[in-house]
């Protein structure tokens, strides 16, 4: 079983990649930004309190995150490992994970960094919120809060992960295929 943390910055390619990744491996993928969207699409009472925090630049409270979490994890039980798209956000959120996993008898096996420069995001985010509608991806002020947030209060997890070495950077630049091989590289060194 192999568990994977895909991190990086909003626009660092994390849902283009795994989607690569659970074609490759058979993964569960488990993105918070999918849950949430499916969630505020419902119109749900989660959805309504994510969407308020989302348009804002925020981050979505542990608690909530924790729980879609461990509920996607129950319902896959049999599953040859999961792989956590733009999650743990935060190092309470990654102890969280860790403990969780704990409790079912497994662990991250490694945490892959997209590394990506700030110009380039912007770019790619606006140029995502030009075809996907998204609209915080449509707000260069609301973009670049969230890379704000992201550098704040995201940063630390990867030396989270670094102090238990299980942290692997890889460029995040180039086509999807060289970045694809360079993850597939990592990912075959943790089965």
């Amino acid at each position: 079983m192999i568990n994977l943390v895909l991190f990086g910055p909003p626009g660092a390619g994390k849902g283009t990649q795994s989607d690569l990744i659970v074609e490759k491996y058979g993964l569960i993928h488990i993105s918070t930004g999918d849950l949430l969207r499916a969630e505020m699409k419902a119109q749900t009472d989660l959805g309504k309190v994510a969407a308020a925090k989302i348009e804002k630049g925020e981050l979505v409270s542990d608690d909530i995150v924790i729980g879609m979490i461990k509920n996607k994890l129950a319902a896959n039980t049999g599953a040859k490992g999961f792989i956590f798209d733009g999650f743990p956000r935060t190092t309470a959120q990654a102890e969280a994970l860790d403990v969780l996993l704990k409790e079912l008898n497994m662990s991250v096996s490694v945490m892959l960094s997209l590394e990506v420069e700030t110009p380039e995001l912007l770019k790619r985010l606006l140029e995502r919120g030009k075809v996907s509608g998204r609209a915080d991806d449509q707000n260069e002020d609301v973009i670049m809060n969230r890379i704000s947030v992201y550098n704040a209060s995201t940063l630390p997890v990867k030396e989270y992960y670094k102090a238990q070495g299980k942290q692997q950077e890889i460029k995040g630049v180039g086509s999807i295929q060289e970045i694809f091989q360079a993850i597939s590289t990592e990912c075959d060194k943790s089965l």
